[in-house]
């Protein structure tokens, strides 16, 4: 059974789906998800939590403020905290629903959700687990990999320009998410990237093609891996694809390495975007397992 549900956080109503196992006569354990950087919870997590449901678990499935079905102003505008703050104020709603069990609550993350989770989870203990699915680990390092140095100077120079604009109160400056062009900046360059999120356009209506300036501004400053030898001892599972460039494979394996245990690692084969389709069965299983273990039966 899913149904739609909103709660507050940070002064927004952020909107999703709640999941309840079939038959459910006890209390079970939970999961909060989101999805990464201008996606929408449309563009496949509902394949995710139907996986989750079915192991017997609840879920909890939104749209980040400013995206999505949920509140929040600027539009498209992707703010690493505030999307950090929204996945505590999920977790502090779902320990409000009467057949969760709010000692049993884990986080499942994606791409730039991936990171935050891997932050929350070090901060917050009130989650049980932790799934970092292709995580972004340093804002700093991803824009540099990304990046051609010589055009760095002129980006800074727009975000500067676009800071002044806003303090005018005049619009925010936006950015494409996406582009078929090679030459035109967007937030996620590639065509894995481009065919991804115009590939979900026939069930996911409201992905808006894109983000403000200022997110990418955001996204440089973001840094979640620094807190990734603090999560423990709450267990996680990463998955990392081999040939991501979106989240570059070495900087998730070299954070995965300064995770302390219980840790645990699934490689698969592929670009940033197979882990949702190619590679779904995979992934879902090993994130399935984990949560089963830490979530579905009550502490002793």
């Amino acid at each position: 059974m899913r149904r739609d549900v909103e709660f507050c956080s940070e002064g927004r109503k952020l909107r999703g789906w709640l999941y309840r196992p079939s038959a459910q006569e006890n209390v079970s354990g939970a999961v909060v998800m989101a999805h990464g950087f201008s996606a929408v919870k449309e563009q496949y997590l509902d394949r995710y939590a139907e996986v989750f449901q079915a192991a017997g678990l609840g879920i909890l499935v939104y749209d980040h403020a400013n995206f999505g079905a949920s509140e929040g102003l600027p539009r498209q505008e992707v703010d690493p905290v505030l999307q950090k703050r929204g996945y505590r104020d999920a977790i502090s709603f779902a320990q409000t629903i009467p057949w969760v069990d709010p000692a049993r609550i884990g986080i499942w993350g994606t791409s730039y959700s991936g990171g935050h989770v891997i932050e929350v989870a070090a901060i917050d203990r009130r989650v049980r687990c932790v799934v970092a699915q292709v995580p972004q680990i340093s804002g700093a390092l991803s824009a540099q990999c990304r990046t051609r140095a010589d055009l760095v100077p002129v980006q800074l120079r727009r975000f500067e320009a676009d800071r002044a604009a806003r303090f005018r109160d005049e619009a925010p400056a936006m950015l494409p998410a996406v582009s078929a062009d090679p030459l035109q900046p967007c937030a996620m360059s590639g065509p894995d990237s481009h065919a991804f999120f115009t590939g979900t356009r026939a069930f996911a209506p409201n992905w808006q093609n894109a983000v403000t300036l200022r997110s990418a501004e955001l996204s440089r400053e973001n840094e979640p891996g620094v807190h990734i030898a603090r999560i423990s001892p709450t267990p996680l599972l990463m998955i990392v694809a081999e040939d991501d460039v979106l989240t570059a494979t070495d900087l998730c394996l070299e954070a995965y390495q300064r995770a302390l245990p219980p840790k645990t690692l699934v490689m698969v084969l592929g670009g940033h975007f197979d882990p949702y389709l190619r590679h779904f069965d995979r992934t879902s299983t090993a994130a399935r397992d984990l949560l089963v273990t830490h979530l579905g039966a009550p502490a002793a």
